[in-house]
């Protein structure tokens, strides 16, 4: 495997363009620094106590900034789902310094060196985030499941929590009883999903990766305890969404269904690649059904994403939305479960407090509702173009000395009606423009490197023969 052995400098400076190109942000004003330091020196709040429940975190090995603890229970007829979510309003005085800041930010930002944060590592990773062995105030939601994986009951409210263990997905193992009941209750949700016509994409992600040898491109796939991790998350969020279309007022991540244009395209290469299709199936069934690893499906994988457009925030204040259902989910739903690393979730969680709790929603959160939208659509557009940076920062200095040079590929694109299109090398793993006539969506070709420019983040190829 290629890697970049000796570019630390390279790679750290075109970061910090990326920096600047992109206006990340870099250290928190001082006024917001002390409002969180103050925050998180204060004693816990006098809360309903469940300190006796085991709570449990699950997230990347190493992370510090953990908003979401759970414990699963069976119970006559199914499953209770106990989901502790960092109670990030507790810390953040509505109208003030850090509260300002964050709606400058609007997500935490992820670079392959560091972070910039949502708010203040002294609540990010300290007193905000659900470290195990301490008391945390949190949004305690209790969701039970029927055997089917159907919501029978919700509840929401303030609580004291104390995790007792923080996991990483990459030890995470069905021997641990707690694991081993995740998987059971992922399962349930997961064909639950299957059943609504949701739509989970299994597409591998490129990611950076620093070892001691250099840097170097991955391919990573969810693992088994990750997706079914992100079906508790789901869950919250559909029973959230509920919960605010019955209250009339609150805030959705919704997204449009698939436009047929999509659809049909989505076919014509379903049909070129030989992957099978019946009439009457949904793309989202066929999609559940592909394995990234072999190439038609990859490739198949790789046009899915088209469907999936057009998603954003909806706040509504009285009037129903007209269209307040999610595709991909399958059903209305919210983000409530990543309050440290972003925005919207803690103002909507805020309105389901209130509704469950049967008072008015705050004024503060009220208000708040209607100007969300456009701060997460720009925040997260900025964080998708980051992203998108890092990775083609360390494609083109990963091959900037080998321009000339010929790499086995697989077509994951090929542009419909004129040359072109994206190829997959097998090694590294670089995703890439491709140059040439009648690509052949989901085979395998042999390509030649034609541009890998590091200062304008371009790597280019050409088939070959």
């Amino acid at each position: 495997m290629l890697r970049l052995r000796t570019a630390d400098d390279d790679v750290l400076a075109g970061l910090d363009r990326i920096r600047t190109e992109f206006a990340v942000p870099g250290a928190f004003p001082a006024a917001a620094l002390a409002e969180a330091e103050a925050a998180a020196a204060a004693p816990p709040p006098a809360l309903e106590d469940l300190r006796e429940v085991p709570f449990f975190t699950l997230d990347p090995a190493g992370s510090m900034d953990l908003d979401q603890a759970m414990w699963l229970e069976r119970r006559p007829g199914g499953h209770r789902v106990r989901y502790a979510i960092a109670d990030v309003a507790h810390f953040v005085r509505p109208g003030g310094a850090l509260d300002a800041e964050a709606h400058e930010r609007g997500v935490t930002l992820y670079l392959p060196d560091v972070k910039a944060p949502l708010h203040p590592p002294a609540l990010s990773e300290g007193a905000g985030s659900l470290l195990p062995g301490a008391d945390r105030p949190a949004a305690v939601w209790t969701i039970d499941l029927d055997e089917a994986g159907l919501i029978t009951d919700v509840d929401v409210r303030r609580a004291l929590v104390r995790s007792r263990d923080r996991l990483a997905y990459t030890g995470a193992s069905t021997a641990d009883p707690r694991i081993a009941l995740l998987c059971e209750v992922g399962r349930a949700l997961l064909a639950a999903e299957a059943a609504r016509g949701g739509v989970s994409l299994p597409l591998p992600e490129q990611e950076v990766v620093h070892g001691w040898d250099g840097w170097t491109l991955e391919q990573r796939g969810d693992l088994a305890a990750e997706e079914w991790n992100a079906q508790i998350s789901l869950l919250a969020g559909r029973a959230a969404a509920a919960l605010m279309l019955d209250g009339g007022v609150g805030l959705l991540r919704t997204m449009p269904p698939a436009p047929a244009e999509a659809v049909a395209k989505l076919r014509r290469a379903a049909r070129a690649l030989g992957v099978d299709w019946p009439d009457d199936r949904p793309y989202g069934e066929v999609m559940r059904g592909l394995n990234p690893a072999r190439a038609k499906d990859a490739a198949l994988l790789y046009e899915a994403p088209a469907l999936m457009r057009g998603a954003g925030y909806t706040a509504f204040d009285g009037e129903r939305p007209a269209s307040p259902e999610h595709a991909a989910v399958a059903a209305p739903y919210a983000h409530v479960t990543a309050p440290i690393r972003r925005l919207a979730d803690r103002f909507a969680t805020e309105v389901c407090l209130a509704l469950a709790a049967g008072r008015p929603v705050p004024g503060w959160a009220r208000e708040a509702l209607p100007g969300l939208p456009e701060v997460m659509r720009r925040s997260l557009r900025r964080a998708g173009d980051v992203e998108r940076a890092c990775v083609d920062l360390v494609e083109s200095l990963l091959l900037s000395g080998h321009v000339g040079e010929v790499f086995d590929a697989v077509v994951v694109e090929a542009n419909e009606g004129k040359p072109g299109g994206l190829v997959q090398l097998a090694e590294p793993a670089v995703l890439a423009k491709c140059e040439g006539e009648g690509l052949p969506l989901g085979r395998p070709v042999k390509v030649r490197l034609r541009e890998a420019d590091p200062s304008r983040r371009l790597v280019r190829f050409a088939l070959t023969g």
